[in-house]
């Protein structure tokens, strides 16, 4: 093997400024890229993704308006889904002739009667190799997982035992009772990690180059969240979808209202990265309003001037709205926002310039501001605790998030989706009848009210992911399901509610002194659950003494 290309000191790289390479398999290619891995982890950062296809295209795109990736590593179908899917340059990892005829003596000591399935093309060696050696090959090609699964059952049909190919057709051939052998070799792997460094290498002098050329250039903020992230086939996330891409056409303020982990901030990304702001690379600055103090929270929206307080930044410091100039600031929890900074905040939206604390020069600002809240701002309107007038400035436009219980048919794809990720982060694959197993739980799922919402689906597949990808033989039964999660079976309500499910109100709120009392007093697990910060449930907390 060729000496590892090594990228030259003129990069300015060390252990953190290594380049970053991911590799992408659903399939028995994850071991042996985890096998080859430790090999080059004095030259690269190198992370494993197991996603294919559509999860793993949307999950790099995403990644990649927030990180930096330098190439992405593949192979066979998965490989050419990605191709022209990613802005990251992709190294295809593909087996060489030498590999093919290895796998085929390995299979011919199983049987003489062997399958090859290919992706795209067959192979037009194959023919000319089987006449030589004497050796019956039947070649089939596919290009989609249903072509490659009817593949696999026209070879057992013609008395095939034994089939050569890459990941997906060896978990196909042995799931059909076939034996398989696995195409690509150690050597194949440590190619295109080779061919990885080197375009990583050509990558960051490109890059390189560029930055020199625009020294001005700033690193900024993203939406990392769009529309296909608002997942669910219900009739309320159809039309949650599409007012959020008619919302996107508008200038205008908006205010998102639901309940806690309804996903309010990956509403307010997808507006942005709809807009027109996010084509023109404009940033989204967002910022949580009941997680500062107050001390703290008007110089980080308005900025301050140097010498305005004790400990201010020397030179002063540009608030987020200057960040967000051009782009959407995101005012998530407004309705903790303190009246002093509402009156601030109100003249901001009326004039289009910001002054900084200290400050005596008002600066222009161009920002849309999309801001959120889980409270009823109208009754905090009539409590004097909210200003009418900023109410009716941020509520231009207005989005209702529906609770997960008003949309229970989402609820088993949900639970699908969020325990294959989990398994994911675990290094650990999904059994192949996940589907049919959410399905047989999906009674228990649809009957728990979820207060938390989507994020508490999130954390209970979480949860569930730890137990599996520790037991990998354990299947997710109603009863395996019920015992890591007895919650489901407390919160069940009967079978004929779940098509038309209950009101909100239906169930009087905890107080806090409950809440307070459910979590042996630990505040921080107390607003955790409650969906605000600390510093909110001490304002809280000190208000009803």
């Amino acid at each position: 093997m060729s000496p590892l290309p090594r990228l030259p000191a003129a990069t300015g790289q060390d252990d953190a400024g290594k380049p970053v390479i991911w590799t992408v398999s659903v399939s028995r290619l994850s071991e042996l890229f985890r096998h080859i891995t430790p090999e080059y982890d004095h030259l690269a950062r190198i992370e494993a993704l197991h996603l294919g296809f559509d999860e793993a295209a949307r999950h790099i795109r995403e990644r990649m308006a927030s990180e930096g990736c330098d190439v992405v590593i593949a192979a066979g179908s998965n490989a050419a889904y990605l191709k022209g899917r990613v802005s990251v340059p992709l190294v295809i990892a593909q087996a060489s002739g030498f590999d093919v005829m290895q796998a085929l003596a390995r299979a011919r000591r199983l049987s003489a009667r062997i399958g090859v399935v290919n992706y795209q093309k067959p192979m037009a060696e194959l023919a000319e190799f089987a006449a030589t050696f004497g050796l019956v090959i039947e070649q089939r090609t596919y290009v989609t997982e249903e072509d490659a699964r009817a593949a696999v059952a026209e070879l057992k049909a013609l008395g095939i035992e034994v089939v050569v190919g890459a990941g997906l057709i060896t978990d196909l051939a042995e799931e059909a009772g076939l034996q398989a052998v696995f195409v690509y070799s150690a050597e194949s792997i440590r190619r295109a990690f080779d061919d990885a460094l080197e375009m990583a290498r050509q990558t960051r002098l490109e890059a390189g180059r560029g930055r020199r050329a625009d020294p001005a250039k700033g690193d900024a903020r993203r939406a990392r969240r769009g529309l296909n992230d608002l997942r669910g086939a219900s009739q309320a996330m159809e039309t949650l979808r599409q007012a959020v891409v008619l919302y996107a056409r508008s200038p205008a303020t908006v205010l998102i209202q639901g309940e806690t982990g309804t996903g309010k901030e990956l509403v307010a990304q997808a507006i942005h990265r709809e807009s027109p702001r996010r084509a023109a690379n404009r940033p989204f600055v967002a910022v949580n309003c009941g997680a500062i103090a107050e001390s703290l929270l008007e110089s980080e929206l308005f900025g301050h001037e140097e010498g305005a307080f004790t400990g201010a930044r020397r030179g002063g410091h540009a608030g987020l709205f200057e960040a967000a100039d051009g782009g959407t600031l995101f005012l998530d929890e407004i309705g903790e926002m303190p009246l002093a900074l509402q009156t601030r905040l109100l003249r901001v939206l009326e004039e289009r310039e910001v002054m900084r604390v200290g400050g005596t020069r008002p600066v222009p600002v161009d920002v849309r501001v999309v801001s959120a809240t889980h409270c009823d701002l109208e009754a905090r309107v009539r409590e004097g605790r909210f200003r009418a007038d900023l109410f009716y400035r941020l509520a231009v436009l207005r989005l209702s998030l529906p609770p997960l219980r008003e949309r229970v048919e989402d609820i088993p794809s949900l639970a699908e989706w969020a325990l294959k990720n989990a398994l994911a982060a675990l290094s650990a694959r999904p059994h192949p009848n996940l589907a049919a197993e959410i399905a047989a739980c999906a009674p228990l799922l649809q009957g728990y009210a979820w207060p938390g919402n989507v994020r508490e689906l999130r954390n209970l597949a979480e949860r569930l992911a730890l137990f599996l990808a520790a037991e990998p033989l354990q299947a997710l039964t109603p009863a395996f399901l019920s015992a890591l999660a007895p919650e489901l079976g407390r919160a069940a309500v009967a079978p004929a509610a779940i098509a038309v499910p209950p009101a909100p109100a239906a169930a009087a709120p905890e107080s806090l002194a409950e809440v307070l009392a459910r979590f042996g007093g630990q505040r921080d697990a107390a607003a955790r659950h409650l969906g605000i910060s600390r510093t909110t449930l001490w304002r809280r907390l000190k208000a009803q003494a």
